[in-house]
């Protein structure tokens, strides 16, 4: 006879995260002894690298004083199937799933959500949910306010938010209570966008994450599209318009398209109006047309600012709700930031991921049963998870729980691919690709239908127009039969999220992007040293010989952005909910083609797109191989307009003062918040004289450069601006030998060198410290300098480590003027680096990470992570 046990509080409602007590510690400490004879598993799995260092920072339990409990893998997963297993209604039951889900969590085979990870099992009050979708503001300043705090104090708790503007009446609207006009819905973006990165830490460890999208009816979708062109505008948010099935069929017939918004004068507009549009036509309200245009040109916008800024994103809003299993009670509006989950409002998200690389055996072979029945648990897991968490607010509490939503996607497709000899985006991979997601579907809902039986369906469960679902109608006969037969317990189970550190705690590639790079390079103290792929290195020790990599080994950027498109594609039609994946595309990418990729994308099924053009954001790091011709670079200057860097109101910089035959000049170089070198200002003679003129043109000039948007980051403008000033001479000098300066001009180039770290004859600087220069020397860097990096100083981890991108040695041709592209230089190789590239792939491209500035930020996903640091946007 069982003994009853009582369960823990399902779903229970807090106000604020207490901290931890010492008896939750004891208690906590009493747990991993009971699990340990429950879990008969003396293994010790010892992670190491950026593995070890996500695990430790992130997911391992720590105590009050922030020593870790946990050393090893196993004890995460003993205290996270157990946290699970206790929302289950014996004692016998508890054990008997505690053992369940500790065997799908083993060698992580499956893999929580980020927040379950951390919080499952622990005596802190946390939400085990990653994000969320808040209503759209009410078109009020008090509305905009109250979504503003709401959106503050999630993001506070470490969770994301996404929220449809598309209530916001447009720029220019009368508004009546103040006798002026509204600054529209992308203004208010900004404010949202502000107190994203400035004013909230996620959880304290990391900026807020945010979705804003807007509709294709709204008057200002035209401002909206284009706002990020400017690069210093919004940069706190991810942009997505939701586009409608009818907005789609109007592009491709270049039929007109109208810009309309409800009647402000309605009687009911300040209590009814939501933003839902369709229910205030089906109110027989009035809506006001503002504009009328050709759908094909407001398309032709959302393509030239993603070829441009990489954004806006592009999500199907009309086929999300058409298709969605909770079409006949659900409204979606936004979807989260990174846009795997399309949400209605006060929705959230409940993730987990199978490890796809986890199930393919030493032959080669793909383990399709052992992955069935890892889902099986997984989904059970998951579906506690909605009993076992806090909720922050009861909106959410009461939608989730009617719902019962989760998101059971993958990680490590790339890696299981590669393992199977198979080539991302071949037809020979899509078949396998296709029988494994079908695998994980039917399993999912099988499961979730015996569930229903235990358990009971989810609240709004309605039999006969659940079973009327897009997708629903699609899953195999014995499928449907069985949710006829049993009803189902959840509303809808899969999605493919980004897995960005909680893949690289499994050491696999993300979601269901291929490999991102081969290859990086590890600096440290000793110099600097390849580091390979776990399989491409465990290849090229088995095949010393062989000099190119079979084709198989494939990474993002090697793929064209139509095989992107066409496994995305694939895997959405195996997928109730949505997807997050990034198409990565070459700089070279044209309009047109983006175009052409979009209708791709909808036609073939996706329900969103995000698109990533090589050197599309300010900031990426560009080692191209081969030479731009100078009408390259004219051509590409004159697609887009040009917008400025905004000045911030507060720079820090430092001033160096040199000897030049004009007399003493004093340099000051401003860095932005990032640390990138902003403007430069020359100081020399008097006021009013004609070298203080010249000196404060070439400071102006060098400033406009940096100030423009370029494939080149910062520190490459400012070495092209030496190789520009090196040299000249006038008619006197000051020095002898290297240190002769010919010129103020001159003058000015050793400067900057030194600031980039090239020639420089001062001492490294120690993290923290300034150089002793006596009071005349200008750092190198900003952090730790390796002497033999050429000035290729691309951020370093807080024990002096960086990684780089290898990379070989390419000219680049010259630019017909400086605020072109700046070219005419040469990028060298690090020293130490092996002269090779691996598998004659092309160099990638890496973003500064935010957090620890080293160049090993990721775009992929639809999301942002740091390969080194762990560092995570999502």
């Amino acid at each position: 006879m069982s003994t009853k046990a009582k369960p823990k509080s399902h779903g229970k409602e807090f106000s604020s995260v207490r901290k931890q007590s010492p008896q939750g510690f004891k208690f906590s400490e009493k747990l991993q002894k009971k699990l340990e004879s429950v879990i008969a598993d003396e293994a010790k799995t010892q992670l190491d690298g950026i593995r070890q260092k996500v695990f430790m920072d992130r997911y391992s339990l720590k105590d009050g004083e922030g020593k870790a409990v946990e050393e090893h893998p196993e004890q995460m997963w003993r205290r996270v199937a157990a946290g699970l297993a206790q929302v289950e209604k014996t004692a016998q039951d508890q054990k008997d799933w505690t053992q369940k889900f500790y065997s799908a969590l083993k060698d992580f085979k499956y893999v929580p959500g980020g927040r379950v990870l951390s919080g499952a099992g622990t005596p802190y009050e946390v939400t085990f949910y990653n994000c969320f979708v808040i209503p759209s503001p009410h078109d009020s300043r008090n509305g905009i306010v109250d979504n503003l705090k709401l959106m503050i104090d999630i993001m506070s708790r470490s969770g994301g938010v996404g929220i449809n503007l598309s209530s916001l009446r447009p720029r220019g609207a009368r508004v009546k209570k103040v006798n002026g006009t509204s600054s529209g819905p992308v203004n208010w973006a900004e404010l949202y966008s502000t107190a994203t990165t400035d004013v909230i830490q996620q959880g304290g460890s990391r900026r807020g994450a945010l979705m804003l999208m807007i509709d294709d009816w709204h008057p200002d979708i035209e401002e909206f599209i284009e706002v990020k062109k400017d690069l210093s505008r919004i940069n706190g948010a991810n942009l997505s318009v939701c586009a409608s099935d009818e907005f789609m069929e109007a592009v491709k017939k270049n039929a007109d398209w109208d810009l309309y918004f409800p009647d402000l004068t309605d009687p009911d507009y300040d209590r009814v109006w939501d933003g839902d549009i369709e229910k205030w036509k089906a109110l027989g309200k009035k809506v006001v047309l503002y504009k009328t245009v050709k759908a094909a040109e407001v398309w032709e916008k959302i393509c030239q600012a993603a070829w441009a800024s990489a954004e806006p994103g592009l999500h199907f809003i009309g086929r999300s709700n058409s298709r969605s299993n909770t079409w006949y009670f659900e409204k979606l509006i936004a979807t989260n930031p990174c846009g795997e989950q399309p949400l209605g409002a006060w929705a959230v998200c409940n993730l987990g991921a199978m490890n796809l690389s986890a199930f393919v055996n030493e032959n080669s072979e793909f383990d399709y049963q052992d992955l069935e029945d890892k889902v099986r648990i997984a989904i059970r897991m998951m579906d506690n998870v909605i009993d076992a968490t806090g909720y922050y607010f009861p909106e959410n509490k009461a939608q989730q729980m009617g719902i019962r939503r989760t998101g059971l996607g993958t990680m490590g497709l790339g890696d299981a691919l590669i393992k199977m000899k198979l080539r991302y985006g071949a037809d020979e991979a899509q078949g396998v690709i296709e029988k494994i997601y079908k695998t994980i579907r039917d399993a999912a809902y099988s499961e979730s239908a015996a569930l229903s039986v235990e358990k009971g369906s989810f609240p709004n469960y309605k039999k006969a127009k659940y079973l009327q679902g897009w997708f629903i109608k699609k899953l195999p006969k014995e499928i449907r039969d069985l949710i006829a037969k049993n009803g189902i317990r959840n509303a809808v189970l899969l999605t493919q999220a980004p897995t960005g550190t909680t893949s690289l705690l499994s050491g696999v590639s993300s979601g269901i992007e291929p490999v991102y790079d081969f290859a990086m390079v590890r600096r440290d103290r000793t110099g600097e040293h390849v580091l390979y792929h776990p399989l491409y290195e465990a290849w090229k020790k088995a095949n010393p010989e062989v000099e190119v990599a079979p084709d198989y080994f494939v990474s993002a950027n090697d793929l064209t952005p139509e095989d992107h498109v066409k496994v995305q594609a694939l895997v959405q039609d195996y997928t109730d909910s949505s997807i997050s994946k990034t198409v990565n595309a070459p700089n070279a990418h044209t309009v047109e083609e983006v175009r052409q990729l979009y209708m791709q994308a909808y036609e073939l099924g996706c329900k969103g797109v995000t698109y990533m053009r090589d050197g599309s954001r300010e900031g990426v790091l560009s080692h191209e191989a081969g030479e731009k011709t100078s009408s390259e670079h004219s051509a590409a200057a004159t697609l887009q307009p040009v917008y400025l860097r905004k000045r911030p109101d507060y720079l820090h910089g430092v001033t160096r003062r040199i000897a030049t035959p004009v007399g003493h000049a004093f340099v000051t170089i401003n860095e932005d918040e990032a640390g990138n070198p902003f403007e430069v200002f020359i100081n020399v003679g008097k006021a009013g004289s004609d070298i203080t003129a010249d000196a404060e043109a070439i400071g102006r000039l060098i400033s406009l450069a940096l100030r423009i948007p370029s494939n080149y980051s910062p520190a490459e403008v400012v070495q092209q601006v030496v190789n520009q000033l090196s040299g000249i001479g006038g008619s006197s000098s000051r020095g002898f030998g290297i240190d002769r300066i010919h010129s103020l001009a001159d003058a000015l180039s050793k400067v900057l060198a030194e600031y980039t770290g090239k020639g420089s004859t001062y001492p490294s600087v120690e993290e923290g410290k300034v150089a002793a220069t006596n009071g005349n020397g200008l750092p190198a860097t900003n952090g730790h300098t390796n002497g033999n990096t050429n000035g290729q100083n691309n951020g370093h981890t807080r024990d002096g480590q960086a990684i780089v991108q290898a990379k070989e040695s390419v000219e680049v041709g010259e630019a017909p003027a400086l605020i072109s592209e700046l070219s005419g230089g040469q990028i060298l190789q690090a020293s130490g680096v092996e002269s090779e590239k691996p598998m004659g792939l092309q160099p990638k491209r890496f973003d500064l990470c935010p957090k620890c500035g080293v160049a090993s930020f990721v775009h992929e996903e639809g999301c942002s992570k740091c390969m080194n640091c762990g560092h995570s946007e999502c």
